[in-house]
């Protein structure tokens, strides 16, 4: 770590439980962040303040004009730009030390795959169940941990699923797949923009949390938020043994279809 990045981490140095040892973890880790909206938004705009070392931004789809009330990465003049593309110029000027990878693609099992391997934690910021299906998928066959966020109107969840430990249950376990379960549509439904910023926020601290392995993340646990009276609700996750995705009679890989994020 150079003088200037003493001085750009100085305020996570001063505490112990990060440190040298915990910023220079940090700096040498890999990220993948699904989506760049509302939710991946925040979430890589902290983890690239903070000092990861690689961010891969994967979002095949384009800025609109309606993104803008909530997905800060973006700005005006970034109107019909792949948003890939553009999330990597502003992580970019956010800090010009790391690795930032813009993959402009369909989050494909294929995709997934080959990138999901490389790194070490997955911040899913999807906005459809396909998606989140085929990325707890791929996060179980290589054992990575997978921070899980979702908001819609004026309720947030977010989650982590530690699946590098036998005992932590999946995303699957938490929402089974039913054949019937619709996508939230946020241009039918709406969603409150400083939501979407704190469910990131929070994903971005759990992600830093798992990387570096301090305090206690939200593995086992789902936090639900109501932004309307601002108060927060916990609740046990516990692996489902009969689950079809991680439990010991597995019999089927995801039957969704991949879509589009």
């Amino acid at each position: 770590m150079n003088d200037r990045q003493l001085l750009r981490y100085s305020r996570h140095l001063l505490l112990p439980e990060i440190d040298l040892s915990g910023q220079d973890k940090l700096m040498q880790s890999r990220v993948m962040i699904v989506g760049a909206g509302g939710l991946g938004s925040p979430a890589a705009l902290y983890l690239a303040a903070s000092g990861i070392g690689k961010l891969i931004i994967c979002d095949h789809d384009r800025v609109d004009l309606t993104n803008l009330q909530r997905q800060i990465l973006h700005e005006t003049a970034a109107i019909g730009r792949l948003k890939a593309d553009s999330a990597q110029d502003t992580l970019r000027r956010i800090n010009p030390d790391i690795e930032i990878v813009s993959l402009p693609q369909r989050a494909s099992i294929g995709l997934l795959t080959k990138e999901v391997y490389e790194v070490d934690a997955v911040v899913d910021a999807s906005d459809n169940f396909a998606a989140r299906y085929a990325i707890n998928q791929v996060c179980l066959k290589y054992r990575k941990p997978l921070i899980s966020g979702a908001v819609m109107r004026f309720d947030g969840q977010v989650t982590v699923f530690d699946l590098r430990q036998q005992e932590s249950p999946c995303y699957h376990c938490l929402f089974p797949e039913s054949g019937e379960s619709e996508d939230p549509n946020c241009a039918l439904m709406g969603v409150f923009s400083p939501l979407a910023g704190i469910i990131g926020c929070v994903q971005a601290a759990e992600t830093i949390k798992v990387l570096i392995g301090m305090g206690e993340t939200l593995n086992g646990r789902l936090l639900l938020l109501n932004g309307l009276n601002m108060q927060w609700r916990s609740l046990k996750l516990q692996k489902d043994p009969a689950c079809p995705a991680c439990g010991p009679n597995r019999t089927r890989r995801s039957q969704v279809a991949i879509q589009s994020l």
